[in-house]
């Protein structure tokens, strides 16, 4: 009787639960319904959940750093945490700039890789090196912010190689100085200049493929450095676990407070000193 029992409770628990889903998804397209109803038919914006999520994801990883300060803050009964954790905000935004920085410079050097490559296949077409830039540009978006001033000088005749080269001041548009010398020496001399942007295009691959294997290599390194860095949080949570209660001694004695100040140095020299060899060996 006793399984009996325990199974005709899990029978019920379980359709429970599939009553309760289907409920819940009957009543999420039925507000829909209804919300479109109401606006006549028109757009409808989304739920406000869906805003909510969408307003943290625009605010930033770096706003969780409070967030878990204040977590950190009401366990321990203390205020460091908050104070820590927005003292952390803008190193994790120039964190996070840098990193959107770095995929920008990526996203343009692979622009200008394409951009050399359709301009070697407008020339070898039969059109003028004018027009086949100004193909090539607007297919591949390789002239970045300069494209304008790129095809005017094209168009109308002007320093070509000159305003490329201007246009390799951008992060990442390093590969247009070599298109500049192709130009230069290809319509100014005439030499071949589809036959250029072939070597250009295949050292300008070259190098990228390179780079992306070295940064496989340090890929290790790097996740080993963040690792150690995480490994005094697990001795909070492993004494925390054993009842030791830990944040009460780290954070309301005096010396738990002396050996936090000087672990957190101690832990903040050490990531700065692995991440600037990683950082040193990529710039290699």
């Amino acid at each position: 009787m006793t399984g009996v029992g325990e199974m005709s409770v899990g029978l019920a628990v379980a359709c429970a639960g599939a009553a309760g889903w289907m409920w819940g998804a009957g009543w999420g397209s039925g507000a829909r319904r209804a919300r479109l109803l109401l606006a006549g038919g028109g757009a409808v914006g989304p739920p406000r959940w869906e805003w909510a999520v969408d307003r943290v994801r625009r605010l930033g990883a770096e706003w969780w750093a409070p967030v878990v300060g204040s977590v950190i803050a009401v366990l321990g009964a203390s205020v460091l945490p908050v104070l820590a954790g927005a003292a952390g905000v803008p190193l994790l935004r120039r964190v996070r700039r840098a990193a959107q920085e770095r995929r920008e410079r990526e996203r343009r050097g692979d622009a200008v890789v394409a951009l050399c490559a359709a301009l070697a296949g407008e020339v070898r077409a039969g059109r003028q090196p004018g027009e086949a830039l100004t193909r090539a540009a607007r297919d591949s978006g390789g002239l970045g912010e300069a494209q304008a001033v790129v095809l005017a000088a094209a168009r109308f005749g002007g320093d070509v190689p000159g305003a490329l080269a201007d246009a390799a001041r951008q992060p990442g548009a390093d590969g247009l100085l070599g298109l500049a010398a192709c130009w230069r020496v290809a319509v100014d001399r005439g030499a071949g200049l589809a036959a250029g942007l072939d070597r250009l295009e295949g050292a300008l691959r070259a190098e990228r493929d390179q780079r992306a294997d070295l940064r496989s290599q340090l890929a290790g390194a790097r996740s080993t450095a963040v690792m150690l860095a995480g490994l005094p949080v697990l001795g909070l949570l492993l004494g925390t676990a054993l009842g030791a209660d830990p944040l009460h001694v780290v954070l309301h004695s005096t010396a738990g407070l002396g050996c936090l100040l000087v672990g957190a140095a101690l832990e903040g020299a050490g990531l700065w000193w692995a991440l600037r060899i990683v950082r040193g060996a990529e710039a290699a």
